[in-house]
């Protein structure tokens, strides 16, 4: 489990495709401490490392699963990514309760300077509409994010808004994006949660 408030921007250092469509990614996270079966997300999808040392370089293993799901399917030596190792009971929950576990795609659509802050526009899938809502959580690359406002779907697709104050942009690698990128998206999970129940509910 996660809170969507990045550490640090990790360099991809190594890129090795494995047997059946899976991949070993290496990293420079610059944590000095990780263990062997920790959770670390990675661009907001939870891996788990398989090998690290003292100086910060790690490895996970991200299986064919994962890289059909998320962009880390596009990295190469040299990308920068956000990194956030797992919460613990002590940990102050400063964004929301963020799975590591990536629900789609959206799409970088455009970047305005507002005063100082930048207006961000994504479009996501037409499949992860029911679980947005002006004010709710979301989170983009691992980033917990407040959505501003909330486009209707159109062939397939919607638009959400998004504030980055200059904390986040200068933290995250979002000020990388270019438009079009592909940014994984997480929904809330609570959100999920409240309409399984509610669909049992109407059907029983």
């Amino acid at each position: 489990m996660f809170s969507g408030i990045i550490e640090r921007l990790g360099e991809v250092t190594a890129v090795e495709p494995v047997a059946d469509g899976a991949m070993r990614l290496t990293l420079q996270t610059a944590f000095p401490d990780l263990a062997q079966g920790e959770s670390l997300a990675v661009n907001g999808a939870c891996m788990t490392i398989v090998a690290s040392d003292e100086t910060g370089d790690a490895e996970v293993f991200v299986s064919a699963e994962s890289l059909a799901r998320t962009n880390l399917k596009t990295l190469v030596a040299g990308h920068l990514v956000n990194l956030e190792r797992a919460v613990t009971l002590a940990t102050r929950l400063s964004g929301h309760l963020v799975q590591g576990h990536i629900d789609g795609e959206a799409r970088l659509a455009s970047v305005i300077q507002e005063d100082g802050a930048r207006s961000v526009r994504f479009d996501l899938p037409a499949s992860l509409a029911p679980y947005c809502v002006e004010k709710g959580s979301i989170a983009l690359n691992g980033v917990s994010l407040t959505l501003n406002s909330i486009e209707p779907v159109d062939a397939g697709r919607f638009a959400v808004g998004i504030t980055l104050i200059p904390h986040t942009w200068t933290h995250t690698n979002l000020q990388h994006a270019r438009v079009g990128d592909p940014i994984n998206v997480e929904v809330d999970v609570l959100a999920k949660y409240v309409e399984r129940l509610c669909h049992a509910s109407l059907n029983a």
